[in-house]
């Protein structure tokens, strides 16, 4: 939170009143005997995945499962996978989804969830789209037209278990789904 305050802060103001703003901040800090640097992102309770009382409950990942009776989903039916993020309720999300493109027009299967807090869910759904990407699910409609869904990924299940823990701990941002190895490969000048 500070972090997002101060680049803020940087966009608005001078050099000098950003330099007195930080070390009015420094030495509010210094003085406070209960703050605290926190300079591992395991350090503890805060870190720890458990949720306080006052967490703002944001949304819920889904994972779905479709029963669609397309060639391409019946026989990879164990590895198509919609990946999605809402704040609603995901029952009343799927209830009609039959008759929804969105979910290819089949009843669906709720194969997991996780529940979100204090996180832009937006941005949360794009990376996941992100890293999984280059496993887009690429089938034919029922008139044979091309369809790319946006949100139905080729992936096991393990893989996206394993995305998701990677989220909470922080460590997915340099990570996309390799779709030739069927697991998360680390991308970029360390990989």
């Amino acid at each position: 939170m500070f972090k997002a305050l101060i680049l803020q802060a940087q966009h608005d103001l001078s050099d000098a009143r950003m330099e007195f703003l930080l070390r009015s901040l420094q030495r509010a800090l210094y003085k406070d005997e209960t703050s605290r640097r926190v300079s591992e992102p395991s350090a503890g309770p805060l870190f720890s995945g458990e949720f306080e009382p006052d967490d703002l409950a944001s949304g819920t990942i889904y994972v779905l499962r479709s029963t669609s009776d397309n060639p391409v989903v019946a026989a990879n039916r164990d590895l198509v996978h919609k990946i999605g993020v809402t704040g609603g309720d995901i029952k009343r999300r799927i209830a009609n989804a039959k008759l929804d493109p969105t979910f290819l027009l089949a009843d669906v299967e709720v194969v997991a969830t996780y529940k979100l807090f204090n996180i832009n869910r937006t941005r949360l759904e794009n990376l996941i789209h992100r890293v999984f990407g280059p496993a887009r699910l690429d089938i034919k409609d029922r008139f044979g037209q091309p369809v790319i869904p946006r949100e139905w990924f080729l992936v096991p299940y393990f893989v996206i278990d394993e995305a998701i823990e990677m989220i909470r701990d922080g460590s997915i941002e340099n990570f996309v789904y390799d779709p030739s190895l069927a697991k998360l490969r680390k991308i970029g000048p360390s990989a």
